[in-house]
């Protein structure tokens, strides 16, 4: 068919242009069925994490202390408070990490997706210094709990020797500490006249 018969029959002709690129697609998917019912369920999975994040937080807390909510404890190692250590908490909840709830269309395109991902890469990362920080400071005051308890027992043998002790072997150690002692001064006494006799047959 002739070029003149299309267009007398109301055809629409494309012509292509020279030098221009074609124009992109506006169309857009849309998710449904299974699949949309799956995103949403993760969406509700998602918020429910939050807040699991923040209550598991403020119940991290010990006798009125929770360094996750910021709190600063003192740990003394000794009974002068001469020594000790300073541990300052950090805050922590769900949106200081940068993380809040999302609704259905956060998790309906991969950009969106991609976004709270790096968000939670993000908050991964903060809370990885801060427990490194907090595995410091507990390894220091385990080092001085075990320095303290082998102290104890050191001290608690030594008590023992002294309060357990057999009155018999005590008092038979005491006499011979008490002989070896007296001989002692005898054996001194003796070289101490020796040497007194050679200086007198010296001058004679």
């Amino acid at each position: 068919m002739a070029m003149t018969e299309k267009m007398a029959k109301g055809m629409p002709i494309m012509v292509a242009t020279a030098g221009m690129p074609p124009r992109p697609s506006t169309s857009s998917a849309i998710i449904g069925g299974d699949g949309a019912n799956t995103r949403n369920g993760l969406v509700n999975t998602y918020n429910g994490l939050l807040s699991q994040i923040d209550q598991m937080a403020a119940d991290s807390g010990f006798n009125g202390t929770n360094l996750l909510a910021g709190d600063t404890i003192n740990v003394s190692f000794n009974e002068k408070g001469t020594s000790s250590l300073k541990i300052a908490g950090t805050q922590v909840s769900a949106s200081l990490l940068g993380m809040v709830a999302v609704g259905q269309t956060d998790f309906q395109d991969s950009n969106s997706i991609n976004a709270v991902i790096a968000t939670i890469n993000s908050a991964n990362t903060a809370l990885q210094g801060q427990a490194s920080t907090l595995g410091a400071n507990l390894a220091v005051v385990q080092n001085r709990q075990d320095f303290t308890k082998q102290m104890i027992n050191v001290l608690d043998t030594g008590a023992a020797n002294l309060t357990n002790a057999d009155l018999n072997e005590e008092a038979a150690n005491s006499q011979a500490l008490s002989t070896r002692n007296s001989l002692g001064i005898s054996a001194l006494s003796l070289a101490n006249q020796a040497q007194q006799g050679i200086l007198q047959l010296l001058r004679g």
